[in-house]
């Protein structure tokens, strides 16, 4: 795609969510209910994948379906399959209440080497799965329906009314929100999900001010060094984005260095307890995670964040990485590397305009 990422000044700039409702028993049109919403979500995106992590740490895969859409970004925008028949839509239960949104678990299969995919791939619930709500073809249709005079880009994730026929919201900061705000926990069978709670009163503040500086610098930082068309501007930026990976190594480390001397070492019960801010999965570990776990598959090549790896440079970041992937299936499920190197690497070709994806690094992310 040879759209331009930049400004003039060499600098990525993100663009703002135009679409910002929430859902509440007490809102005059969004309540919460069964069957009712639905998330449009790339696999590819780490700001799509929030909410994925979210919708399963929640049990709410029998409550928010979900639609995933095509890997390959063009120059259109985001873009849904096609079901071959009515039937294959009509079964949208069997897909869609998943963990991963319905797209088989391919991480492990390299029977098609990357090289053999095209851009123009249909392989349903692989490369992506379809919409049953409206049959659109394009999530841009999502959007115009929604508002006709929509004219900044197509971004995912989109939270959906099938009532309305209209976005609720398409920011993945205030989704995340939504999922874990417990609107939801009267449609959930399982009520042991209804005791996850991401941001707990006590410790809201250290969440939000620890997501307010990964934010900047890490999450959308290696976005500012990977789409950076200065040199000067991307020698700042990655250099930034490495600074403010010392410190969350450095949090981590003491982190693990307190929970080994409270649990005299037990490696089972430190692992439980080994998360960024306090000593429980929280809404932060969700946001940096996405970032990280993109970190050594593409960001270290594709946007030029080269100075170390996870895997190699940061012993305390890797094991919080694998930690989360390895012991908890709603970070494991919903992370699809092929979607990940094909999307970036095939989609950005103003970065890489011979559209070939490395092959590494092997593995995709080490035993824990």
């Amino acid at each position: 795609m040879s759209k331009q990422w930049a400004s003039t000044d060499g600098a990525f700039k993100r663009q703002v969510s135009s679409f910002r409702e929430t859902i509440s028993v007490s809102h005059p049109i969004y309540k919460p209910a069964k069957n009712r919403y639905w998330l449009y979500v790339s696999l590819a995106c780490p700001w799509a994948h929030r909410t994925l992590i979210t919708r399963a740490l929640k049990g709410l895969t029998s409550v928010i379906g979900v639609t995933v859409v095509h890997w390959h970004l063009d120059e259109k925008g985001w873009r849904m399959l096609q079901p071959d028949s009515t039937a294959a839509a009509d079964r949208k239960n069997d897909y869609f209440y998943t963990l991963s949104g319905g797209i088989k678990d391919n991480d492990s299969d390299h029977s098609h080497p990357a090289g053999t995919i095209k851009n123009d791939s249909q392989r349903m619930f692989i490369d992506g799965t379809f919409d049953p709500n409206h049959q659109f073809s394009r999530l841009s249709e999502l959007y115009l329906k929604s508002n006709p005079d929509y004219s900044a880009r197509f971004t995912v994730p989109v939270l959906w009314d099938t009532e309305t026929e209209t976005i609720v919201n398409n920011e993945s900061a205030d989704i995340i929100r939504i999922l874990n705000s417990g609107v939801f926990d009267d449609f959930v069978d399982d009520k042991k999900f209804n005791s996850v709670n991401l941001v707990p009163k006590e410790l809201e503040s250290k969440i939000d001010e620890f997501n307010s500086w990964v934010y900047d610098n890490i999450n959308n930082g290696v976005y500012k060094s990977g789409f950076a068309e200065n040199p000067a501007v991307y020698e700042k930026e990655v250099t930034n984005v490495f600074n403010h990976l010392d410190k969350v190594e450095q949090v981590l480390k003491e982190k693990y260095e307190s929970l080994e001397r409270k649990f005299d070492g037990n490696t089972k019960d430190i692992l439980n307890h080994y998360f960024t801010v306090g000593e429980q999965l929280s809404e932060a570990d969700v946001r940096l995670y996405t970032t990280i776990i993109r970190f050594d598959p593409v960001y270290v090549q594709h946007f030029k964040c080269n100075f170390t790896t996870i895997r190699d440079g940061y012993p305390h970041i890797h094991l919080w990485l694998r930690n989360l992937y390895w012991n908890n299936p709603a970070f494991r499920a919903t992370t699809n590397f092929d979607h990940i190197k094909l999307h970036y690497t095939r989609s950005h070709t103003r970065i890489n305009l011979l559209g070939i994806t490395p092959l590494g690094p092997k593995p995709d992310i080490r035993s824990l």
